[in-house]
């Protein structure tokens, strides 16, 4: 019997040794080689195989990103924009790439205030900004590629036309934006097979698209914006009375750009220039980085009303300042000054929500829905890559012959005559979707997380959560977030993680609090990528909040 009872005693205890009460649902992927992390695990399993094959982490990021427009058609694809950020192991050094179209040579405020508008449409023909996507991969391509170009969209061609099961949150996606979908012949008789969304687990093939991208793999990005695929778009603009034309397309070329940064702590943290809204992030943590967040529970409402109040100050300029650089410069530098965000932090109330903060005021020079992937690959080569068709589906114009939606980013630009993101020909609109790169020491790492204006806010949580509180990647995607879909008011959305009681707390210092699911869509869900350059050790993380999942390149265990 003692015998006995020592043996449970170990056992007991050895299961509490081995035990944890983990606030993170999943382990971080770990390996020595390469890893893809991205919102479908078909995508990510592309990435990865493209690595084994001897391919760079760009090479990985393009054939995950080809596979995400067959698999999320609603979030992304080849009709929408893309932005990059690319660590070299080699060098340091941190490059950006904005792929982002600009507005067509006809589109005007004019044009569409004659046709009855007060604000900027959401959907049709005149929210149709040139796409940059298949520009931006041919970019990336060109500077970083090691394998053919042609090889790089064998697996997302695979799943066009053989198909695959459509996952549990990309088919809820799917089903929401069905009046949609309907309003257009060309996107419903792809994307609505039997006159239905396809459900969970229903294999679903899309030939249409995988002819584009066949030829797009065979003459690169020429077949799309001069070719056959430039034919049938402007085919579909002209006969819904758009503006689009061959020039317009065959002109754009994407922009390699620097990225612009701030220290938190100690941490580089990287984000693109305008007219992307990652200054805001920026912004964010340097107003955050005033007050010692460490010493505050990251479920606390002490710290969720500080950031959710520096998001406010941070935001009041995002919307007040953000436009294309090229027509309307942001004043980044002042923006990103460490002195005005102390000034901005100083505006912050204890124990009150604000429900109306104005922008700051600088000299003006010449007064969604989206994917995100990141990849490293064996010698430490880190991508950063975010790409969208904006709202569900986009424009809801699917391209006759083609298998794909236009996107409808021109909805971000405004009518308000003077402000630097008012609409213009030739114009790139204010975007949402933003790349992140953050290092330290011997630490590299890639992230990002989408949601329209839900991103800048998560980035900074993010950054937070690794920097603060000491979590690995997996952990600070997960932990719970708050988020705010518009620039004013006091409403604010908290998952159902935060204790009870915090929630209230923050409700008597104003905050309209609204509780969404434990791991709500609304925060968007991330990816991260992690090289230590000092160990070799990459690691991969994935969000709970999408389908998707981080997977390593596999190693060379059996002869080819």
């Amino acid at each position: 019997m003692r015998v006995l009872a020592a043996a449970g005693l170990t056992l007991i205890l050895m299961d509490a040794a081995f035990s944890q009460d983990r606030d993170s649902a999943r382990s971080m992927v770990l390996t020595e080689r390469g890893v893809v992390a991205a919102s479908q695990t078909l995508a990510a399993q592309a990435g990865s195989e493209i690595l084994r094959r001897g391919g760079s982490a760009v090479d990985a990021a393009i054939a995950a990103n080809a596979v995400l427009g067959v698999v999320e058609p609603m979030m992304n694809g080849i009709g929408g924009d893309l932005f990059v950020i690319v660590r070299e192991a080699k060098t340091g050094r941190v490059t950006g790439l904005n792929a982002s179209g600009p507005a067509p040579a006809g589109l005007t405020i004019e044009r569409l205030k004659k046709a009855g508008h007060k604000e900027m449409p959401q959907a049709g023909i005149d929210t149709v900004t040139v796409p940059g996507c298949v520009a931006g991969w041919a970019a990336l391509h060109q500077r970083y590629g090691k394998l053919p170009w042609a090889q790089v969209f064998a697996p997302a061609i695979h799943y066009a036309e053989n198909g695959f099961p459509v996952t549990e949150i990309i088919a809820a996606q799917w089903a929401s934006p069905v009046k949609k979908l309907e309003g257009d012949a060309d996107g419903a008789a792809v994307y609505l097979p039997g006159g239905k969304a396809p459900g969970v687990g229903e294999v679903f093939r899309n030939p249409e698209l995988a002819r584009a991208l066949r030829e797009i793999a065979a003459e690169g990005p020429d077949a799309f914006y001069r070719g056959g695929i430039a034919r049938a778009i402007l085919q579909k603009s002209d006969k819904l009375g758009g503006t689009l034309s061959l020039q317009d397309l065959a002109a754009f070329e994407p922009e390699w750009v620097e990225p612009v940064s701030t220290d938190y702590r100690g941490w580089r943290v990287w984000e693109l220039p305008p007219n992307s809204q990652g200054i805001a992030a920026l912004a964010m943590l340097n107003i955050m980085e005033r007050f010692e967040l460490g010493k505050l529970s990251p479920s606390g409402a002490p710290l969720l009303h500080l950031e959710i109040e520096a998001q406010k100050l941070a935001y009041a300029d995002l919307a007040r300042y953000v436009a294309d650089p090229r027509v309307a410069p942001a004043p980044v530098t002042e923006m990103l000054d460490k002195g005005y965000a102390a000034r901005r932090a100083e505006l912050i109330r204890q124990g009150r929500a604000a429900c109306d903060v104005p922008p700051g005021r600088f000299p003006l020079p010449g007064e969604g829905d989206t994917i995100y992937l990141s990849a490293a690959d064996e010698e430490g080569n880190l991508v950063s890559l975010i790409q969208s068709i904006y709202l569900s589906f986009g424009s809801g114009i699917g391209v006759p012959g083609y298998g794909f939606h236009l996107h409808n980013r021109a909805g971000l630009f405004t009518l308000e005559e003077g402000h630097p993101n008012a609409l213009a020909p030739g114009k790139r609109p204010f975007h949402t979707i933003i790349p992140a790169l953050m290092e330290k020491d011997e630490r590299h790492i890639a992230f990002g997380i989408m949601g329209g204006l839900n991103q800048a806010q998560a980035h900074a949580q993010f950054v937070s959560r690794v920097v603060d509180h000491g979590m690995n990647v997996q952990q600070a995607l997960e932990a719970p977030r708050f988020t705010r879909t518009t620039f004013g008011g006091c409403g604010v959305l908290i998952e159902n993680r935060i204790p009870a009681a915090e929630i209230r707390t923050l409700q008597r210092w104003k905050h309209e609090v609204k509780t969404v699911g434990a791991y709500s869509n609304n925060m968007g869900g991330g990816q991260a990528v992690e090289w230590n350059h000092r160990t070799g050790v990459k690691a991969g993380a994935s969000s709970p909040r999408k389908d998707g999942a981080a997977i390593p390149q596999p190693d060379a265990y059996l002869p080819e």
